[in-house]
């Protein structure tokens, strides 16, 4: 019996191998991926700004860099002992306001050097669903857990996801011509928002970035959404919470992420990374014992194997 549809999308006219360099922005989604392509030793650089949810954040984190825009200290927010920015996630915070400036703007630096470099952007959009800062008039990317009465939540439409993205690509073109860029969308369900909220957010990302895709020929889309939504499809692939893919579904899209971008050679160099790395998790009982030195000639010998491979690694 047949539990899944096992959909393949058509491959793209490109591939994907550990000679690129990969920015990723966007949801918890994009965070899983980046960190898979990390561990098999690809170059990327993921969430500079901290995981964004909303494309709006996500633009704005983006614009800033290529704009190169100074931190503005009116998004500061202080909690506890903390300084955090309302346009970046909780995981960006410093012990001064000064400090959290100077971080903000090395990164935007940093970011804007990747980002004209690279060769491909990966944007997880996650929700159109964000939240004004009625005060300050603005989207923000996290609410630092400040009184509700502090924000106004508001719904993007397809129409102002795809006029800022346009601008967006056109932007980031100009800077980095050859960039190709791949949407997806996150399978994670927003059930904090509703259900019937949360397929109003998924379709309005999912036609934002199908009219994107149509209009722009560096644009492209790996259907991440629908292999959990439609070709899994069961809630045994999603953790206790019923809303966030686990581990088996992860693993699911990173293979079909594989079968799309990456050619015979790289599945092959993958899977000797992997080996590696599974091999690393091993632990001796005891050092300078003649297993643990048998242990580190086979560990030497897949980084010589590898490196014979791809002599551009670094282990």
């Amino acid at each position: 019996m047949k539990f899944n549809l096992n959909y393949t999308p058509p491959k793209p006219a490109f591939e994907i191998n550990h000679r690129q360099k990969s920015l990723l922005a966007g949801s918890c989604f994009a965070e899983n991926i980046g960190s898979i392509l990390s561990e098999h030793k690809f170059e990327t650089l993921t969430n500079p700004s901290g995981i964004l949810f909303n494309p709006l954040s996500i633009y704005n984190s983006l614009i800033g860099c290529i704009e190169r825009k100074s931190f503005d200290k009116n998004y500061v927010v202080k909690k506890g002992f903390e300084y955090f920015s309302f346009l970046h996630h909780s995981s960006v915070s410093e012990t001064s306001e000064e400090k959290l400036a100077e971080k903000i703007d090395h990164h935007n630096r940093a970011t804007f050097k990747y980002l004209r470099d690279c060769d491909f952007l990966i944007i997880t959009f996650g929700t159109a669903f964000y939240y004004q800062n009625i005060a300050l008039d603005a989207c923000v990317a996290n609410c630092h857990k400040q009184p509700a009465a502090h924000f106004e939540k508001k719904l993007l439409t397809v129409d102002k996801i795809v006029a800022l993205y346009t601008e967006l690509i056109k932007n980031i073109l100009e800077i980095n011509p050859g960039l190709k860029i791949i949407f997806t969308v996150s399978p994670v369900k927003y059930l904090k928002e509703g259900v019937i909220e949360n397929n109003i957010s998924k379709a309005t990302l999912l036609l934002s970035v199908n009219t994107l895709v149509q209009n722009n020929k560096s644009c492209f889309y790996f259907p991440a959404y629908e292999f959990v939504t439609d070709d899994l499809r069961d809630y045994r692939f999603y953790k206790e919470d019923m809303a966030h893919p686990n581990e088996q579904a992860i693993k699911y899209i990173w293979e079909k992420f594989s079968e799309q971008y990456f050619n015979i050679q790289t599945k092959l160099l993958n899977e000797k990374i992997n080996r590696l790395n599974t091999a690393k998790k091993h632990k001796t009982l005891h050092n300078n014992s003649e297993e643990s030195i048998k242990f580190q000639k086979h560990i030497d010998d897949l980084i010589a194997e590898i490196k014979a491979f791809e002599p551009r690694l670094n282990f």
